[in-house]
């Protein structure tokens, strides 16, 4: 029997942020992907939801005792132009749960039919995309970066009419929570600062419990927020990830990356980038994330000065001004610190403090402490590194992973993907140089080479892999996508079996390939 045991402090601490709403039936559900790992993790019994009951829930034909199922208010600038009323078109909250960690945790249900929020959608989705969310979601989950995660999808056997007619699913989604930029300038917009303010209590006693309290906790949160959000932007940086829309309705409170539509792996290394069929002007290029995500930022700073400073104060709201840029302007520092951070592992680099901790141990080391580089120095490695293989047209995976095995003391393979193989050379020579104070560190080639190998993956979500899998899938062939989920589970994994998944696509297949909204 399944049991799951809700606790629904949204629906009960924020009413006038959501409209209750409940799912529409599917009328014959089939499970196509259950994730028995997370289900574990969250507390749930896996085999009941695999049961004809849990797929029930699953498929929105049946609301388990505990749940109240809403779709959640939000505001949010799309391509720079506001929207004071957006919400979830075809989403559902069904409640929170506590998982095995103390971690209170959302379980919505995508595609589960029209809402006040639908702005003339169907509120239904396809099989294609919500498997894709599955693929990108467990791939990003495999490589460590944040993000919701799929827990199950549900074919619904009702079609959908799209560009054609495609079977209809529905996904289970689990977040840290689903509060957005867009969710603080929902109330903001229209001036309710009471209202604002009961959702800025709530977020920070989910996200931020050490600031409840604090002395100018709204700059605190915005300030906390802001650091999630520079590490998680450099992750997508350091690993090539393009997430395509990245509006404020789609840039969480909790740090974790949301809303897999238009999104892709970047493969030949470009910061011009585009994968979203509706981004004409590259405003969410790959290149372009951080600067987007500090704007996103502004947005939500912007959001918070009613809690700062009273609005009709007009000294005291110019210095709560003052004080939101500050953080606002300190955000492309934190941002370089953490993209440099993961830099330098990619590198097989110690940062500076380590490597003269590890020095210190060494008596023997001498004066080789005084020949680690500093900062600036290992991020123009990095940059000059990017630029050769923007400048070669280098696959950006394959670019970094090539770089373990010159590591290991076999630079071949990674001469091998430039079309003249010696052009690679003079960089090679200057981060060996660098690698110089490690290595009389006792930093063995081997171990610098297995340490690269844990953050520079051989197996990314391909977009043409994810593709041929959802076009199998949608078709009712599964085993496609099975396969290159498991690959995606064990990104770090190098063999002959899973080379098919490491390869990029043909020139052709990738000047053609796009997302969209609707996926």
């Amino acid at each position: 029997m399944l049991e799951i045991e809700f606790d629904n402090s949204y629906a009960r601490d924020l009413p006038g942020l959501y409209a209750e709403v409940q799912p529409a039936r599917s009328p014959s559900p089939d499970l196509l992907f259950l994730n028995a790992a997370l289900a574990d993790e969250l507390g749930l019994d896996a085999q009941a939801l695999a049961a004809a009951p849990g797929i029930a829930v699953l498929a929105g034909n049946a609301v388990p005792p505990g749940a109240q199922p809403i779709a959640q208010a939000y505001a949010g600038h799309q391509f720079g132009g506001f929207s004071p009323q957006l919400g979830d078109g075809r989403a559902l909250l069904l409640g929170e749960v506590i998982d095995r960690n103390g971690q209170r945790r959302d379980i919505a249900i995508k595609g589960s039919g029209r809402t006040p929020y639908s702005r003339g959608g169907d509120g239904r989705a396809a099989v294609g995309p919500m498997l894709r969310e599955v693929l990108i979601s467990e791939g990003m989950h495999a490589l460590g970066i944040p993000t919701t995660r799929a827990l199950a999808v549900v074919a619904t056997g009702e079609p959908v009419v799209r560009d054609a007619m495609l079977p209809g699913a529905l996904l289970t989604r689990i977040a840290a929570s689903h509060l957005r930029v867009g969710t603080f300038q929902f109330f903001a917009a229209r001036g309710e600062i009471g209202k604002l303010q009961r959702l800025f209590d709530y977020a920070v006693a989910r996200h931020d419990a050490d600031l409840v309290g604090a002395p100018d906790a709204p700059l605190a949160f915005l300030r906390a927020v802001a650091k999630r959000q520079a590490s998680l932007i450099a992750q997508w940086m350091n690993i090539g990830f393009i997430h395509g829309v990245m509006n404020t309705d789609n840039m969480t409170i909790s740090g974790e990356t949301i809303d897999y539509g238009p999104c892709a792996f970047m493969e030949a290394v470009d910061p011009a980038t585009v994968f979203s069929s509706i981004d004409h002007q590259g405003r969410y290029a790959y290149g372009n994330q951080p600067a987007i995500a500090q704007w996103n930022l502004a947005r939500l700073a912007e959001a918070l000065l009613p809690l700062i400073a009273k609005p009709d104060d007009k000294t005291e709201m110019q210095a709560a001004i003052e004080k939101a840029t500050a953080v606002i302007d300190a955000w492309p520092g934190w941002f370089a610190a953490a993209r440099l951070k993961g830099q330098r592992a990619k590198l097989g680099l110690l940062a500076p403090e380590d490597l003269a901790e590890v020095l210190a141990q060494d008596p023997a080391a001498g004066a080789a402490e005084s020949a680690a580089a500093d900062p600036a120095t290992d991020q123009t490695l990095a940059d000059d590194f990017l630029a050769l293989l923007q400048q070669h047209q280098v696959d950006h995976t394959l670019g970094w992973r090539r770089l373990c095995d010159a590591a290991d003391g076999d630079a071949n393979p990674l001469r091998a993907l430039f079309g003249e193989a010696s052009v690679v050379d003079p960089w090679l020579q200057r981060w060996q140089a660098r690698c110089g104070p490690e290595d009389v560190a006792n930093v063995a080639p081997a171990v610098r080479a297995s340490r690269m190998r844990r953050v520079n993956p051989f197996v990314i979500p391909r977009n043409h892999r994810v593709e041929e899998a959802l076009a199998a899938a949608t078709a009712g062939e599964m085993q496609p996508f099975n396969d290159l989920l498991v690959a995606l589970r064990d990104p770090w994994a190098e063999s002959v079996q899973l080379a098919g998944y490491a390869a990029p696509a043909s020139a052709v297949i990738t000047a053609a390939y796009q997302t969209y909204c609707g996926t």
